[in-house]
């Protein structure tokens, strides 16, 4: 069911490495802004981004590993599903925390409602596998998708409250 999806998931998990790689970089130019709002902020922004990724990345490796059948693989995807779903529910309160300035209108959609979509998306995929359906695959490639995407503007949104607050004590 998932073999034609070898090359999509190589790429996305490729994508989800190196992008949790350059969170790195940007983890050692906040250590040089000691100030604890900055170290605040980036735990508030940065472990969600990093979380994303990470998630990205493990859906990617259970997708590509040899399973002899897909239910134990549904399981450990819906369950992968639901820790990122309850995960996103905690980023949510730990970013009003530190503080939303960025957060509003249109850029509430990618913080909030594109994850727990992606997450969602993984779960209904989860269920398809254990009961091959044919969507599936597409459900899986969807949440990969919304999740990098969330990724990549987490991270857009860390590197702007970085430069926005560096100056502030």
């Amino acid at each position: 069911m998932l073999h034609a999806w070898d090359n999509f998931f190589n790429l996305a998990g490729q994508a989800a490495a190196t992008l949790m790689g350059l969170i790195f970089v940007a983890v050692t130019v906040v250590t040089g802004f000691s100030t604890s709002r900055i170290m605040e902020g980036a735990r508030g922004f940065l472990t969600p981004t990093l979380v994303h990724f990470g998630i990205v990345l493990l859906q990617v490796l259970a997708l590509l590993a040899p399973w002899s059948s897909a239910w134990p693989l549904g399981i450990v995807l819906g369950l992968l599903g639901l820790a990122g779903l309850g995960y996103q529910v905690k980023a949510i309160f730990t970013r009003q925390q530190v503080g939303s300035d960025l957060l509003k209108g249109l850029d509430l959609l990618p913080w909030l409602g594109v994850p727990a979509l992606g997450y969602t998306s993984m779960i209904v995929g989860a269920v398809g596998l254990i009961a091959r359906k044919s969507f599936a695959p597409y459900a899986m490639a969807g949440a990969t998708m919304l999740l990098l995407f969330a990724g990549a503007y987490a991270a857009w949104d860390l590197t702007l409250w970085i430069v926005t607050n560096r100056d502030k004590t």
